[in-house]
């Protein structure tokens, strides 16, 4: 069994790789029972949560092996931040799909990062405009650089802005990402960065909605990443009634994130006016950005499908 570390993880992917990766993933399928969610709860703090994501392939990989299982394991412990540590922690087993043999122990926060930031991208390439070019960021956690690279590799982002409650550490992504060649600066001003960007991608656990759908701008395209649970919230009503809405899965968005749960109980949203979810959109079976002028959001909950196959494109990388 390889033991698969961040770096390796780094080292076996790229953004334009991934998203066609997970392209050819949501068009093929797999099997993904919907995830399981267990409160970690501990006195006197905000508890954890304890996250379950399996999926298995029921076919032979196009090279004719034996597909593969995968199961990761996610702990979500928002206080961790206070001690200068990451809210989420994880791994990821990979086994054969036949035997059940063990193949891979990945570190399951990298890959978390890495699929769930080429998920987005791979959303933006159906449903972004084609010649957006500025990009704002909203959250200045682990996610966020990558989620300004994973944007880049599929629009011509000329601009990011990143903004956070706390802006030290937004400067600090920005600095990170300027190092690395991206023009990036730390924004002061959430409302206004809402006015201007082409591509709107929020990763926060927020409960109170920061997207305002009454900054947003003609064409814009909004990207929910962070809030998992039916109590979080990143954009508010007017963002959900002024877009065409899509998802990476109806069955994890419509039970799952608060985004989309909350508005369809008040009415402000109806299941039907959820236009399509990512394998959808992969196979072509329904259309994305119909027009410039739209406003386009895109909501993701996370789904094994996405970890499953980033998890087998790290190992095959690193197997050879």
């Amino acid at each position: 069994m390889l033991h698969i570390s961040a770096a390796d993880v780094d080292h076996a992917l790229t953004f334009p790789g991934l998203v066609k990766v997970l392209r050819d993933a949501f068009r093929d399928g797999a099997v993904q029972p919907v995830r399981h969610h267990h409160a970690v709860e501990r006195p006197g703090s905000a508890g954890s949560t304890l996250l379950l994501m399996p999926a298995w392939t029921d076919f032979k990989a196009a090279d004719g092996k034996d597909g593969h299982i995968g199961v990761k394991i996610v702990t979500v412990s928002p206080d961790n931040n206070a001690i200068g540590k990451p809210a989420v922690m994880g791994l990821y087993l990979l086994l054969d799909g036949a035997t059940g043999e063990p193949e891979a122990l990945i570190d399951g926060q990298r890959l978390t990062q890495w699929r769930t930031a080429s998920a987005s991208a791979l959303a933006a390439s159906f449903l972004a405009r084609e010649d957006a070019s500025r990009l704002l960021v909203i959250g200045a956690g682990a996610l966020s650089s990558f989620l300004a690279k994973a944007h880049s590799a599929v629009r011509p982002i000329k601009e990011i802005r990143i903004w956070n409650r706390t802006p030290a550490n937004a400067e600090k992504v920005a600095a990170a990402l300027r190092a690395e060649g991206f023009a990036a600066e730390a924004a002061s001003d959430l409302e206004a960065e809402l006015g201007q960007a082409d591509i709107v991608s929020s990763a926060t656990i927020s409960q109170t909605p920061l997207v305002k759908g009454a900054r947003l701008k003609a064409g814009a395209h909004v990207d929910l990443v962070g809030g998992f649970t039916p109590d979080m919230r990143e954009a508010d009503d007017d963002a959900i009634s002024r877009a065409r809405v899509f998802v990476d899965t109806r069955a994890g968005a419509t039970k799952e994130a608060g985004d989309i749960v909350k508005p369809l109980a008040s009415g402000v949203l109806k299941e039907a006016d959820i236009v399509a979810e990512l394998a959808e959109l992969a196979r072509g079976q329904k259309k994305g950005r119909e027009s410039a002028e739209e406003i386009t959001l895109f909501k993701s909950v996370g789904a094994a499908l996405e970890d499953l196959a980033a998890g087998i494109a790290v190992y095959r990388a690193l197997k050879r």
